[in-house]
């Protein structure tokens, strides 16, 4: 039960966060289970660097890109929900301590919505771009 007006005080840094989905295994499942195909092992990698809150005046205002196999698939700097929002929106449901993450969400472009869609397969690279944070780069693999 954070107040929104006190929400960035509990905020020690950003991020960069690639939230990995299982499509085919979400889509085969009662209730597509949205929560369950983002929580496989190695799912929801993060880095490759924590910018501290106070290198970050307005997280909302952050370019971020994310490129497969070095081509831009999503492009944005909207935030649907404002970061204050989020955090106290959020720990109405849960507790939030120290370490949690909160992803803030996918900008447009996810490759389930393309036509034709596009699906991520072994060998392909992923990078997450978010300006004044850093890269994260991840391979894909079916291991």
């Amino acid at each position: 039960n954070i107040l929104r007006e006190r929400a960035m005080e509990h905020v020690a840094g950003y991020t960069c966060g690639n939230d990995v989905s299982a499509r085919d295994w979400q889509k085969g499942k009662p209730g597509k289970q949205w929560l369950l195909g983002k929580s496989f092992d190695t799912f929801a990698p993060c880095g490759p660097a924590l910018v501290t809150a106070d290198e970050v005046p307005d997280p909302g205002k952050l370019g971020i890109r994310l490129r497969l196999n070095g081509q831009t698939m999503q492009d944005s700097s909207r935030f649907l929900f404002p970061v204050d929002f989020l955090i106290a929106y959020i720990s109405t449901v849960c507790t939030l301590l120290p370490g949690d993450l909160i992803y803030t969400g996918t900008p447009s472009g996810v490759g389930m919505a393309r036509r034709p869609p596009v699906f991520l397969k072994p060998g392909d690279r992923v990078e997450v771009e978010i300006d004044g944070i850093g890269v994260l780069t991840n391979s894909v693999s079916s291991d």
